[in-house]
């Protein structure tokens, strides 16, 4: 079975410094702005630059890492090794440079998000062996990069100190520096960005699913007896401009949803909403290219906006198999809120739409939101083959050894169950 990532947010070795190039090592690069991406054409990039390795032979300590230097521009960053069953035992951080004012940023701790993986027998369909990985950064338009790891600290399986000689890197260390493209261009050829402090108003193209009232739902999805909660507006992958090439061209199904996991994607929150499309296609490259799955790993997304995302291609009210939750990828739904809510709140917009989707996404399969359900692991929190009871709205947590969604998340899954059941009728 394939080992869990290990987590970089207990570290207990002092940091190892690499030798610090001038941070400035070239003039800063304007930024140009948003672009529109040429028709026919792949939109983004990815980059992979090896680390520099020492396994510490002789001293259990050893520093890895990329001196500072100037790059493609990118607005994503990730650390990948050659083999997930190799654990990454120390702390990967990085330090960017903005196009736009050629400031260097602060070193920042790549955090490992266990569990957001497809499972052992998913048939999640892969190049080659499937690599280890960090959760992705997004860092808006940078064209600088240093990255340092050092091994070391506690176990990710005990929580003890690691004995020196198991504290090597894993091989093939890279940093993945991900450019998501230009923006989608709509018919008169002008970038589309989803703009405001709330969801975005509906459109009448195919960029995104209108509102439907819960009459209107349960009239487009009869199967839910009764219970349907209205579906919100959901922008489709068109709208957030995925580059459909990239993936495998078929979907896997599974039953029908049982339960819903929430997430939070361990990335900065102070991202802008307008962002969202271009932090969605970095995601989305950073699954596919360098971690090898077949698509991104989540169903949906939610910003802090309250906007709602297509995420997995396969259709949002089909039982799509995600690569979200290890152990329970069949017969659930993965939701990631864009942010890290370890200690900071969740706004109550995304909180809210949350509520509105469970309520629909459940409904439609008949499926209580504030109710239980019981689902079958396939291996790693819980033995394989094992029945587990659940909430069927679920935090990430609860089915894999995670600190994921954050501790202000998890506490708001409450008030989301809550407000599902009502919308649901309940």
């Amino acid at each position: 079975m394939r080992a869990p990532l290990s987590s970089l947010s207990a570290v207990g070795t002092a940091v190892l410094l690499l030798p610090l190039l001038p941070a400035a090592t070239a003039a800063a690069v304007p930024d140009p702005g948003p672009r529109s991406a040429p028709r026919g054409k792949p939109a983004g990039a990815t980059s992979s630059l090896p680390l520099s390795l020492d396994h510490g032979r002789g001293s259990g300590r050893g520093a890895s890492g990329l001196p500072a230097r100037t790059v493609e521009p990118f607005s994503l960053v990730g650390v990948v090794w050659d083999d997930a069953d190799e654990p990454l035992v120390g702390r990967a951080q990085v330090r960017t440079r903005a196009v736009d004012d050629g400031a260097w940023s602060g070193w920042r701790t790549l955090d490992v998000h266990p569990g957001v993986s497809p499972d052992e027998r998913a048939g999640e369909r892969t190049t080659g062996q499937l690599p280890g990985a960090t959760a992705p950064l997004w860092t808006g338009p940078a064209d600088g990069v240093q990255v340092r790891v050092v091994p070391g600290g506690p176990s990710p399986r005990t929580g003890g100190d690691t004995a020196p000689a198991q504290r090597r890197l894993p091989d093939g260390l890279r940093v993945e520096l991900v450019d998501p493209g230009p923006e989608p261009a709509d018919e008169a050829g002008e970038a589309r960005t989803t703009e405001g402090r709330g969801p975005a108003e509906p459109r009448t193209d195919d960029t995104s699913l209108p509102a439907l009232s819960r009459e209107q739902t349960q009239a487009e999805y009869p199967g839910g007896g009764g219970h349907a909660g209205p579906r919100p507006r959901i922008t489709t992958r068109k709208g957030w401009g995925a580059d459909e090439r990239l993936r495998e061209p078929d979907s896997a199904y599974t039953g029908e949803t049982k339960a819903a996991f929430v997430h939070h994607t361990v990335t900065d929150n102070a991202y802008a909403c307008s962002q969202v499309p271009s932090i969605l296609r970095s995601i989305y490259r950073y699954h596919v290219k360098s971690l090898k799955w077949r698509d991104v790993g989540y169903n949906f997304f939610v910003d802090k906006c309250g906007n709602i995302y297509e995420g997995r291609a396969g259709g949002v009210a089909k039982p799509v198999q995600g690569a979200h939750t290890y152990g329970f990828n069949t017969d659930t739904t993965g939701v990631a809120v864009l942010g890290t809510y370890t200690s900071d709140q969740p706004s109550p917009e995304a909180v809210g739409s949350l509520a509105r989707l469970t309520a629909w996404k459940l409904g439609i399969n008949g499926v209580h939101a504030g109710g239980t359900t019981t689902l079958v692991s396939e291996g790693e929190k819980y033995p394989q083959g094992e029945k587990v009871k659940f909430r069927t709205v679920s935090g990430h947590r609860d089915g894999y050894n995670t600190e994921c969604p954050g501790a202000k998340l998890y506490a708001k899954l409450g008030d989301v169950r809550t407000a599902a059941a009502k919308l649901q009728g309940r």
